[in-house]
């Protein structure tokens, strides 16, 4: 299959899957607990499950937050794969703030071919391929061709900064660390404006062009950035590991994330 296809085939995972996670969220809902203490609800469930029916049709795994566990011994044979969070923002899910997303990623030799990210309350999709760019659509996906939704969609970024430097960061995860980072940073911005999002969104909204700089010194799983990753690297900006400064990989044989920067250099 193209990329296109492939992005497309991602883009109606997504939505189909935000349909479901939306339907749950105007609705009183069920939460379990995982192993970690991590919140689980039955719109993560429906999600996964949905996400899985649509990629199950191409010849690529499918690794998720939410599918079973699949040893490195098998995952390091893997040139191509799905990488999938169906709910990133579960928190934000059940607070109810809209700050929530589903992020499918196709993952190349460890780095992001495409990505979507697609936040349902909003009614936002960010899309991404290489060689393509990176968009942003407001409102219900227009129709399953390419050359339609690119026409209908704002390509990233689409604003300059200028003036205040902008910094963005974890509504439920800011620690000491990261705000250390942050009063760092005021060293050599004089006049810095802060704000807090949850999930996804915060590369993203770097991707859009309306801030510089997320620091993450904190734990995240590869699911969490591959696909808002592939928006970002793909709108101009990246997302690089803190101690090497190396672009961020995936398929690790741990996949939790070592700390990172996403920013537009």
């Amino acid at each position: 299959m193209e990329v296109i296809e492939l992005l497309m085939l991602s883009i109606s995972a997504a939505f189909k899957a935000g349909e479901a996670i939306e339907e749950i969220y105007h609705k009183e809902f069920s939460i379990e607990y995982k192993e970690d203490k991590s919140p689980l609800t039955e719109a993560d469930k429906s999600a996964h499950q949905i996400i899985t029916e649509f990629l199950s049709n191409t010849p690529y795994p499918i690794l998720s937050e939410e599918g079973n566990n699949i040893e490195y011994e098998i995952r390091r044979n893997w040139s191509f794969f799905w990488m999938v969070d169906p709910l990133d923002g579960t928190k934000e899910f059940i607070k109810k703030n809209g700050e929530f997303t589903v992020n499918i990623a196709l993952i190349k030799n460890g780095l992001p071919l495409l990505g979507v990210v697609y936040a349902p309350i909003l009614k936002k999709t960010y899309f991404a391929a290489r060689g393509y760019g990176s968009y942003m659509f407001e409102g219900k996906i227009p129709s399953d061709n390419f050359i339609d939704l690119i026409q209908k969609s704002n390509r990233l970024p689409i604003n300059e900064l200028n003036g205040q430097y902008f910094v963005v960061a974890s509504r439920s995860h800011l620690n000491k660390e990261t705000e250390s980072f942050i009063n760092n940073l005021k060293k050599t911005h004089k006049n810095i404006s802060y704000k807090t999002i949850g999930s996804s969104l915060k590369l993203c909204i770097i991707a859009e062009g309306n801030a510089h700089i997320y620091p993450r010194m904190a734990p995240t799983m590869e699911w969490d950035t591959a696909a808002a990753h592939a928006v970002l690297k793909y709108a101009g900006g990246n997302v690089w590991q803190y101690e090497s400064g190396i672009e961020m990989t995936y398929n690790k044989p741990e996949l939790l994330n070592p700390w990172f920067v996403a920013e537009k250099r």
